[in-house]
């Protein structure tokens, strides 16, 4: 009888812990890959604006859009915007070489590291998380019609936070 208590109990011990090996691995993976592939398999975790800011960043990008937090996109998606300037989004950006190496290499190293899509989109707006967060269900049509919104990449319209790389729901103010 004392065997098999003890065996019951090894057995009972290896499933929780198996259960739980499971359960911590969903959640570092929640938002892509194995479990549900909840955002086309871009988990970007938190976008958040490196501590220390690129001042050259900040002057280029923000005086004509908001400096998108860099961990919005992978690094190849940040290579890519910054080699194709001459013609970035219908506009002529280009930058001195070096202020463009120094911009890119900000981007880069502070780029989303835990993107797994195989893609690497130019646009923000172009990521599944981005689509499923501001579907018809979640964000009516007019609203993106609202001359204060303009388009989706004008993400400082309703998030009053944007500039900071906070996209929290509780910063959020629809512009009427």
């Amino acid at each position: 009888m004392l065997n098999y208590t003890k065996n019951v109990f090894l057995v009972l011990v290896a499933t929780v812990l198996v259960m739980a090996g499971t359960m911590a691995v969903a959640q570092a993976d929640e938002g892509g890959g194995l479990f549900g592939d909840k955002y086309g398999g871009e988990n970007r975790g938190k976008p958040v604006q490196p501590a220390q800011v690129n001042a050259k960043f900040q002057q280029e990008c923000a005086g004509c859009h908001v400096a998108y937090a860099p961990g919005l996109l992978p690094a190849e998606s940040w290579r890519k915007v910054m080699a194709g300037l001459d013609k970035h989004f219908g506009s002529d950006a280009s930058l001195a070489d070096q202020d463009n190496k120094e911009i890119t290499a900000f981007l880069v190293n502070n780029a989303s590291n835990r993107w797994r899509a195989p893609t690497a989109p130019l646009r923000i707006t172009e990521g599944g998380w981005f689509k499923r967060k501001h579907d018809s269900r979640e964000i009516a049509p007019s609203v993106w019609k609202n001359p204060a919104v303009k388009s989706p990449a004008n993400c400082a319209a309703c998030h009053t936070q944007a500039e900071r790389g906070d996209f929290s729901e509780r910063n959020i103010k629809m512009p009427r």
